[in-house]
């Protein structure tokens, strides 16, 4: 589904894009990364972490369209994800491994399950991964933002 469509349904709200305001999204998504790679913490948190990182990705890449997701509808975060394909230009492949992270996420904070070693490794890597897209990606559409 198409952007303006998903507008127009009530899961996306126009929001200009805001330079200033993009690049604090984006250093708090660096920090995300450099958190879960802490191997003090524990897995669940690091895992957090590194799903706030693909999060604030995600919502990087819609608000550089114009957009934000409608947080009082239910699968906002869903949707977020599953648009990067559209803003990000990120392989669907890449979106359907994103988007078993946030079933993992849903899983770990809503019934308790533990995230296994894989778990993690799966999403530091998608992360890492994510990130470095992103700020490619925003660097060659949009240099006069200066965000990298």
């Amino acid at each position: 589904m198409s952007l303006s469509n998903l507008q127009a349904i009530g899961r996306l709200q126009p929001l200009p894009p805001d330079p200033a305001g993009m690049a604090k999204l984006l250093r708090a998504a660096q920090q995300n990364l450099a958190d879960a790679q802490v191997p003090q913490i524990s897995a669940g948190n690091r895992f957090d972490a590194a799903y706030k990182c693909i999060m604030q990705c995600a919502m990087l890449g819609l608000w550089a369209h114009g957009y934000r997701t409608s947080t009082s509808q239910p699968g906002h975060h869903q949707t977020a994800i599953q648009t990067l394909d559209q803003t990000l230009g990120v392989p669907k492949g890449d979106v359907i491994v994103l988007d078993a992270l946030r079933r993992q996420r849903n899983v770990n904070d809503y019934d308790g399950d533990p995230i296994s070693d894989a778990s993690l490794q799966a999403g530091l890597q998608a992360a890492s991964k994510l990130l470095a897209h992103t700020q490619q990606w925003l660097h060659a559409q949009h240099p006069e933002w200066g965000l990298v």
